[in-house]
């Protein structure tokens, strides 16, 4: 029997012209929309501990991205678009049309938070305030790897197809749950409900899917990081409200705040809540995460 981790919330599949979209929505339908976006290599059943009480207040969206869960995953193109965090906002956009949405909260993880951050940017009158969990900008993400031998997953993902993907599906379940393990605060899996764990499961063992995920991480080394240098340039910044939600166990603090590296490139005017956890803050901590973001998507 497969337990319900949204009990409650609808499951549609969402037709945008990109594909089919899958989420688990709950919450008044005339509440205030928030669309929660997950990071690497997780669905929307990363939000199973936070959605269902931020539905009380708000109409709450926990969206599969593109490549990831039960949503769309078409083949990468030489440019690496289909993934860029550009293309995914505008599937974001698409599907908060489709449900009869123009302006809406966004919170967001890892993956999830630069698709939201890269949208802020991109279409400043759709976010009306952003929440980025556990992330560095992309630009300074890549100077931080180039300075040193940090996040060596950005770069083994960004690889020429097929090499990492054939290296991730000889062992899929030893691979992503490694992950897990490694940036998590406990080094182990005690975070993440079953339930949860099997949904990741059944994504991450999908040839198409992994493929998704390398492509994610090919536009980052190229479509987002370009579209980060370009508005750094022209001094383009978030105008919404921001918070920056970080855990203590992930993030290299040894250079500067994520605030201060937020601050100093797209949200000067961003605030921030610090919490015990690993890279996962919505599971390894989710009554700290859950108290951040109502204060914040309530102020």
């Amino acid at each position: 029997m497969t337990t319900d981790l949204f009990p409650g919330f609808s499951a549609p599949w969402i037709d945008i012209p990109a594909g089919r979209f899958f989420a688990r929505i709950g919450g008044p339908k005339d509440a205030p929309p928030v669309v929660m976006l997950h990071g690497f290599p997780q669905t929307h059943a990363c939000w199973h501990r936070i959605a269902p009480a931020l539905a009380e207040t708000h109409r709450v969206i926990c969206l599969d991205l593109k490549g990831y869960g039960w949503s769309a995953a078409p083949e990468g193109d030489t440019r690496h678009e289909a993934y860029a965090k550009r293309t995914l906002g505008r599937d974001v956009v698409a599907v908060m049309e489709h449900l009869g949405h123009v302006h809406f909260a966004l919170v967001g993880h890892d993956r999830g938070a630069r698709v939201g951050y890269r949208l802020a940017l991109d279409e400043p009158g759709r976010v009306a305030r952003l929440a980025l969990l556990d992330i560095l900008p992309t630009l300074v993400q890549w100077e931080r790897i180039e300075a040193s031998s940090g996040s060596a997953h950005w770069k083994s993902l960004a690889r020429p197809a097929p090499e990492p993907e054939a290296e991730i599906g000889r062992d899929p379940d030893g691979y992503f749950e490694g992950l897990l393990r490694d940036w998590s605060n406990a080094k182990s899996l005690d975070a993440f409900a079953p339930a949860a764990l099997a949904l990741y499961r059944q994504g991450w063992n999908v040839p198409e899917r992994i493929h998704a995920m390398c492509e994610d991480y090919r536009a980052g080394a190229t479509r987002d990081r370009e579209a980060d240098l370009a508005d750094l340039a022209a001094q383009r910044t978030i105008t919404c409200p921001t918070l920056i939600l970080a855990g203590d166990g992930y993030l290299d603090r040894s250079a500067e705040t994520p605030l201060t590296a937020w601050q100093r490139t797209f949200a000067p005017n961003a605030t921030a809540v610090d919490l015990t956890s690993g890279h996962f803050p919505a599971e390894e901590n989710p009554e700290g995460t859950l108290q951040a973001l109502r204060a914040f998507l309530a102020a």
